[in-house]
């Protein structure tokens, strides 16, 4: 029997004591820790990716806390670490079948492909790792509530969703998987009583799309929005990684998290008849739909039962993400999302299904098909071989038959900046790049996901010199002006000297003579008061100079005492 797992009722919003808080960037990491320490605040974990740190607080304080540590200035995000619950719902064992594989036509998509060696992360309660249809489908995970490597399931739930998404096939043992290849990631968030925390989520999404995963499977939802989800969902998206995750139970439109996060795929479910599961969430926010409605699986403990929850529908659609990606691996996550809506069966309002209901043979056969032309490119301005110096508009051009989504400018292979428009002016300042051959390339992706780029070189000259005409500062520091010195022995003449390039040299002249000259600091000279005229003004000089030949010189008037008489 299923345990109800959802996110309604009673069940904590959040979890007790604990925020979420993302440091700016540039932040001080000594000014953060100390900041944190200020209002009581007690590290408990960190998602380096995207810079959020897990803090234990007093409960009672929490509100309180957030808005200091935002006043602070250190701190770009500060919010409760909320709470998401695996969303199952009651089985019934009623249909002793898969039915769901026929529904979606994976036996049509198997004749092409299988699957592939990237794995597919199942974000869950880990995995029955004993169990003869998942024993040798699963690959090294993570359990992020005990903070190390054991990823064997304490619940049930997770090992139904491994099995929905790729159970052993065609071993003469069991149930099939929708994907028979794809190695399983285990990655423990769920603990034994259903709860998984935000942060947890967000940890095992990074650590996904930092281990090779491209598909994602989150079969858990939680009520509240969270910036840290999206943070983590954004990460996984810019390295090519898809999360697909439950919709929830709830029989409502109201969003559930992090399937309602941007770039994420949010999956309904649907029974027999493809119509709406009576316990699906829907809306205009939901983006596919998928069988979940006694889905026959694996169970905790080596058996199989039957399942019912978007916690179902969502691994099916994931796996058949993976059979796409066999299929034509070099799809981006834009590019595979794509193409799952667009090959999907019609079954009803966009408002309830999203693209609709998800057909494996439908988007393996669009991935396997000729592959549509790639973007043409132009780049009109500046030309191949031109000079160009200061700020200026790379102009061109981008055409293709499903439309441009973004053209994005690259000096050597370092982005630039990009832009949605075909018709391309993208600024482009030669300060920020050395004197030189520089490559200049735009590369355009279309609405499929296809890429296609043109390229020019330019040179970019060396700057020109820049003149110097500011002269030095100098200064006699001792003796004073208008002191009166002794008539016999040496007296120290102290000069300092500055400039905005460097002082090079300076000298020092006694009544027109030069008593010293050097090229560094600091600067002093002896002159020989026997050598002089006693009772008389004298005057002391000083010249500096910098490397252009500008100069500057300073004197004052001393006087030497007469001798004494005897």
């Amino acid at each position: 029997m299923c345990g109800v797992l959802t996110a309604q009722g009673n069940r904590p919003q959040f979890a007790p004591g604990q925020i979420i808080v993302q440091e700016r960037a540039g932040a001080n990491a000594a000014a953060v820790n100390a900041a944190l320490a200020s209002v009581g605040g007690k590290l408990f974990g960190h998602i380096p990716q995207t810079k959020h740190h897990v803090v234990k607080v007093p409960e009672g304080q929490v509100d309180k806390i957030m808005a200091a540590l935002l006043q602070t200035g250190l701190f770009s995000v500060a919010e409760r670490d909320g709470r998401a619950y695996a969303v199952s719902t009651p089985n019934d064992p009623s249909f002793f079948s898969q039915w769901h594989l026929t529904t979606i036509n994976a036996a049509t998509a198997w004749n092409t492909t299988v699957g592939s060696v990237l794995p597919i992360a199942v974000i869950d309660s880990g995995v029955d790792l004993a169990h003869p249809d998942l024993a040798g489908r699963v690959t090294a995970g993570w359990n992020f509530l005990l903070g190390n490597s054991s990823t064997e399931d304490d619940l049930g739930h997770g090992t139904a969703t491994a099995g929905t998404l790729g159970a052993a096939t065609n071993n003469g043992t069991g149930v099939a998987g929708v994907t028979w290849n794809n190695p399983i990631m285990p990655l423990v968030v769920v603990d034994s009583t259903g709860y998984a925390n935000y942060s947890n989520i967000a940890s095992a999404i990074t650590y996904a799309a930092d281990h090779g995963a491209r598909i994602v499977n989150i079969s858990i939802a939680g009520t509240s929005s969270s910036s840290t989800l999206q943070s983590a969902v954004n990460y996984a998206w810019n390295k090519g990684t898809v999360v697909f995750a439950g919709a929830g139970n709830n029989s409502s439109s109201t969003p559930m998290y992090p399937a309602a996060c941007t770039n994420v795929v949010s999956v309904a479910a649907t029974d027999q008849n493809n119509a709406l599961a009576g316990f699906s969430n829907y809306g205009p926010w939901i983006d596919l739909a998928a069988p979940g409605v006694n889905i026959l699986t694996t169970s905790f403990g080596g058996g199989y039962g039957y399942w019912s929850g978007t916690s179902f529908a969502t691994p099916i659609a994931a796996g058949v993400g993976g059979l796409v990606l066999a299929a034509k691996p070099s799809l981006s996550a834009s590019g595979l999302v794509t193409l799952l809506e667009q090959n999907t069966d019609y079954i009803g309002s966009s408002s309830i299904f999203g693209y609709g209901l998800v057909d494996a043979a439908k988007a393996v056969s669009a991935a396997t098909a000729a592959a549509p032309a790639v973007p043409s490119v132009t780049i009109i301005s500046p030309a191949s071989g031109a000079t160009v110096s200061g700020a200026t508009n790379v102009i061109g051009t981008a055409s293709d038959r499903l439309g441009i989504a973004s053209a994005t400018l690259y000096c050597d292979s370092l982005v630039v900046s990009s832009t949605t428009n075909a018709s391309i002016s993208i600024p482009w300042d030669t300060a920020s790049v050395t004197s030189g051959s520089h490559t200049l390339t735009v590369t355009a992706i279309d609405n499929g996901g296809n890429a296609g780029s043109a390229s020019v070189s330019v040179n970019v000259p060396a700057p020109p010199p820049v003149i110097d005409t500011t002269p030095p500062t100098v200064q006699i520091n001792s003796p004073a002006n208008g002191a009166r010195l002794p008539a016999i022995g040496n007296v120290t003449i102290g000069v300092s000297a500055h400039d905005n390039i460097g002082v090079v040299q300076v000298s020092i002249y006694a009544d027109g003579v030069q008593v010293y000259t050097g090229t560094s600091a600091p600067y002093s000279g002896h002159w020989n008061l026997n050598k002089a005229a006693p009772g008389s003004s004298h005057t002391i000089s000083a010249t500096a100079w910098d490397a252009a030949g500008n100069h500057a010189s300073t004197s004052i008037t001393v006087y030497i005492n007469p001798p004494a008489r005897w």
